[in-house]
């Protein structure tokens, strides 16, 4: 048996014993853990074959396990690998072939929707066809740097690591996944990790400074680890008082931790479930409200292909009555000509465009500004924000 194969067979095992109940990446590492005799090499491939074989989703499921694996491989990449070479040298051949062909080699009845079934259920402004070949693509890793005076630096330090990077804008650096960049650069300090969407979605403040205050109170209703908040500090030049929220207090000790090394000292925080109306909340009211709310995360699943083999569609339902929860507790904190900014990482109309509706129906907020921001573009994540004015 070659090498491959028992790639090919452990793989299977690892798929057979995983049931989607915690992130892959933290049950292959768990597993690899506890069985030494697998060295570097070998848990990269082995690894590699089964997110290849999530990034199918659920087509081809009459397939065995390992053959759905390698087709899997087949169609995820487009030059030469050595899987391919020794288990199926006819396709390796071929492998810089378009998608589209490569899924008529595979079955002539396998087609790109295949590859996500929920199409019916995308925001109208989602590129199908792009979308669903996005999930067959590994994201790229991309960096915010914080002041635009210290671009140059940075540029430098990375090429003096020899590491390979892309600037996409002014401060949005594109770099390969896995990059090691922890030595060279400050995280969070002088750069963050941090999509390229996620970092599109508060634009909105750069281009309308006009419309809140010289130094707002802004409220990051569900913060998670800070990075919206970050983001908001560093447009605003830091000019703001920030509030930062969230359910869960492990998540707000990271985000303590980030704010210390990104230089943000004078902040509040509070530990709470928005969505519970018996919640008790500050009674303060804010110029600014960032609800980054919680989502099915559809469109960051090909960085977490596992999600997408396993979503249950009744997942939508359950997340839009959370979504409507959180706006309900949230709006009536805002300052009236106050800005509500909602946000989602989710391709899913019922948690962007109706929700954006439900916001202007039942608050009569005006919608200022819609955007689904189309990662597959630049190997990044798809995300949807609305800005709305009280």
């Amino acid at each position: 048996m070659s090498r491959f194969h028992s790639y090919i067979n452990t793989a299977e095992k690892i798929i057979n014993e995983y049931k989607g109940e915690q992130p892959f990446s933290v049950f292959i590492k768990i597993f690899f853990s506890k069985d030494k005799r697998y060295g570097a090499n070998d848990r990269k491939q082995i690894s590699t074959i089964c997110y290849h074989y999530f990034r199918v989703g659920n087509a081809l499921t009459k397939y065995h396990t390992q053959d759905k694996m390698i087709a899997a491989a087949f169609l995820c990449n487009n030059t030469s690998t050595e899987l391919l070479e020794k288990i199926k040298p006819a396709w390796n051949e071929i492998v810089n072939l378009s998608v589209t062909k490569k899924m008529q080699l595979i079955n002539n009845h396998f087609t790109l929707t295949d590859l996500f079934s929920f199409t019916n259920e995308l925001s109208a402004e989602i590129e199908v066809e792009k979308f669903c070949t996005s999930f067959l693509i590994q994201p790229q890793l991309f960096v915010r740097i914080r002041k635009l005076g210290n671009v140059e630096l940075i540029l430098q330090k990375l090429t003096n690591a020899a590491i390979d990077y892309k600037l996409l804008n002014q401060n949005c650096l594109q770099l390969a996944t896995g990059s090691n960049i922890e030595t060279i650069l400050a995280i969070d300090k002088d750069v963050v990790v941090q999509d390229y969407s996620s970092q599109q979605v508060l634009n909105f403040f750069i281009e309308n400074s006009s419309l809140f205050p010289s130094k707002p109170s802004i409220w990051d209703c569900c913060a998670a680890s800070g990075g919206k908040s970050i983001l908001l500090y560093d447009i605003l030049q830091g000019k703001c008082n920030i509030t930062v929220s969230d359910v869960r207090p492990a998540i707000l000790s990271n985000l303590h931790q980030r704010f210390k090394k990104a230089s943000i000292n004078y902040y509040k925080y509070f530990i709470a479930d928005i969505a519970n109306p018996a919640e008790p909340i500050p009674a303060t009211i804010y110029d600014v409200i960032v609800c980054d709310a919680p989502c099915t995360g559809s469109g960051t699943w090909s960085r977490t292909p596992e999600q997408l083999y396993y979503f249950n569609a009744d997942a939508v339902t359950i997340y839009t009555k959370l979504q409507k929860k959180i706006i309900e507790n949230a709006i009536p904190h805002l300052a009236k000509g106050g800005i509500f900014v909602y946000i989602t990482c989710s391709v899913f109309a019922k948690e962007n465009e109706t929700i954006a509706s439900f916001i202007q129906e039942k608050f009569n907020l005006q919608l200022l500004q819609q955007n689904n921001l189309a990662g597959y573009y630049y190997k990044a994540d798809s995300m949807f924000v609305a800005i709305f004015k009280n």
